[in-house]
Formats: C-alpha cells, sequence, structure tokens
C-alpha cells in the first residue's frame, strides 16, 4: 500500500548487472554524438517521449521504455531495456514514477535527465489515517508533473539545453524547437486557465491522485479515490471520499484509460453522480498527442464542473 510517499516495488535486474555496473565505472560526463551518428534518446513513458521527439525533431532517435497501453508504475524491465539506457546518449524519465528505472538510471550520471529536477515540485499527497511503510526509493514530491503545462514548458527548456550539450552540432536547432514546444505548452496553459476560471464547482473526484499539479495551478481541488494505480481503496476510503463528494455536490467521478473504472463506477452509483474520462496522460492517447489530450481533458473539465 502506498501512503504519503509513491509505493515502490523492488525490481530484479540481475540481467542487466554487468552493463550497469560497466556504465557506473564510467566518467559521468554526458556522452556526446561522433559524427554521422544521431543521438540516442531514451524516454521513460509517453509524455516524455512526446517532448523529445518535439525537441528533438530529425536530428535524434527516441524511443519509449514503457510500450502503448501499459500503465508506467507497472513497468519492470527485461535485458534489452536495459542495453538500450546502457547505450542511450541521453535517458529522460522522472524519479518516482517507475521505481525499476529509478534503479537503472542510478549510475548514468550527466546521461540522465530527471525532469523533476527541472521544476518546483509539489509534496506527495496523503490520506489521513492511512499506514506509512519506508521504501527504499520513496520521494517525497509528487511526480505527476506533466499534467501543468506550464512546469512542462521549463522542462522542455532544460531538455533542449541536455540536447545541445549532447550533441553541439545540432545545438540551435534543439533550442529553436524547445523555445517552440514551449510556447506551444504556454498557450495550452493559457486556454486552460481561461477555460477554467469560472466554474459551478472546484472539486475532482479522481481515480487516483495524478492530477495535483493541474488542480494546484488551475486553482482546483483533487479528491482522489486511491493514492496510486496499483492500490485498492479500502472501505474507510471510499466512504470518506462518498461523504466528500456528497458534501461538495459533485456531479462526476474520474475515470482513467489504463486503470480499471469498476471502482469509481461502485462510487458514482452510490453518489448519484456520472463518470467521464480524465486522462493522466501516463500512457500515449488513442488519438492525438499530449496537446490535444489536454485540451480534451479541459473539455472533460469543464463540463463536469459547470465552467462557463
Amino acid at each position: 500500500m502506498m501512503s504519503g510517499h509513491f509505493r515502490v516495488r523492488a525490481v530484479g535486474l540481475l540481467a542487466g548487472a554487468g552493463l550497469l555496473a560497466t556504465a557506473a565505472c564510467g566518467s559521468g560526463a554526458a556522452e556526446t554524438a561522433t559524427a554521422g551518428d544521431k543521438p540516442r534518446v531514451v524516454t521513460a513513458f509517453y509524455p516524455l517521449q512526446w517532448l523529445a521527439e518535439r525537441v528533438g525533431g530529425a536530428d535524434i532517435d527516441v524511443s519509449v521504455l514503457t510500450a502503448p497501453g501499459v500503465e508506467p508504475h507497472d513497468l519492470e524491465l527485461g535485458a534489452q531495456q536495459i542495453a538500450d539506457l546502457e547505450d542511450a546518449t541521453l535517458s529522460v524519465y522522472i524519479k518516482g514514477v517507475q521505481p525499476a528505472v529509478d534503479d537503472a538510471l542510478a549510475p548514468r550520471g550527466e546521461r540522465a535527465f530527471d525532469a523533476a529536477t527541472a521544476v518546483k515540485t509539489l509534496p506527495a499527497p496523503a490520506h489521513a489515517g492511512e499506514e506509512e511503510e519506508a521504501h527504499e526509493h520513496e520521494v517525497s514530491y509528487d511526480p505527476h508533473l506533466w499534467l501543468d503545462p506550464s512546469r512542462l514548458a521549463t522542462v522542455a527548456g532544460k531538455l533542449g539545453e541536455r540536447m545541445a550539450q549532447a550533441d553541439p552540432a545540432h545545438a540551435q536547432a534543439y533550442q529553436d524547437r524547445a523555445a517552440r514546444t514551449a510556447a506551444d505548452l504556454t498557450a495550452l496553459d493559457q486556454e486552460m486557465a481561461k477555460g477554467l476560471t469560472n466554474c459551478t464547482s472546484k472539486t475532482m473526484v479522481t481515480s487516483h491522485e495524478a492530477f495535483g499539479y493541474l488542480a494546484d495551478r488551475y486553482k482546483l481541488k483533487q479528491i482522489g479515490i486511491t493514492l496510486d494505480p496499483e492500490t485498492e481503496p479500502s472501505p474507510a476510503r471510499i466512504a470518506e471520499v462518498a461523504k466528500l463528494a456528497n458534501a461538495e455536490k459533485v456531479t462526476t467521478i474520474f475515470t482513467e484509460a489504463l486503470v480499471s473504472p469498476k471502482v469509481a463506477e461502485v462510487l458514482a452509483q452510490e453518489v448519484h453522480a456520472k463518470t467521464a474520462v480524465l486522462d493522466p496522460l501516463e500512457g500515449k492517447p488513442a488519438n492525438g498527442d499530449y496537446l490535444s489530450q489536454m485540451r480534451q481533458n479541459l473539455k472533460t473539465l469543464q463540463t463536469a464542473l459547470g465552467c462557463a
């Protein structure tokens, strides 16, 4: 069970132990691309893949560790994925989302970019009365920072700098694309701020507490049924959320794409609310990309919260 810290599982990395040991003995400096070779950038999961592809353009090869349709918190690395990380010019991740990736990238030094280091993070959520467990890889912050477009714009700029360091021959192109990507994210941020200003309700009841950054940015209130998608809520927690939902006159319980809606549907029946999908973008959307899905999330929120 997860508490105020994000739950992490111990993941066996024996298949890649030799590779990682070799990496740990390296200089620690960022590997630069040699003439004629494209830098290889490995990303942990979809939002970071999208960002790397936008900033890197045709000058890099981007791959992603988490396959489409897989909940990223569940990821365990195979030998080939560990080898991909070993060969990467740069690996992009967010510490606290995927324990196996955190383990694999610990020795990578400047060849690993933790996007959480580029922005101000929020404290990890906690549910009163839930037991806390100590974990080797726990983080004290909420890692779902990509759901705030303004923070992701900051990450885009930093990623452009890291790509420029790794591949100086194309430095200006990376920085230019990073600036354009940041501008697109800033425009999205402005749309969301305007669209969520005048709303009848400001309370979101979500399957798990992935939307803390979105709530913080746009002055909403998040009530999560669970802290993470792998945790089964206790009957006491469901009763507590039902009481809060009724008190806040919530009309919609939000489910998400990669997690079973069963618990949220039961809660919705109990409080006489409907359900709607609010995508935390932990995986690639079925249609479109990060920007289009965030705009769809905006429409979903406007309908559910009665926004003018």
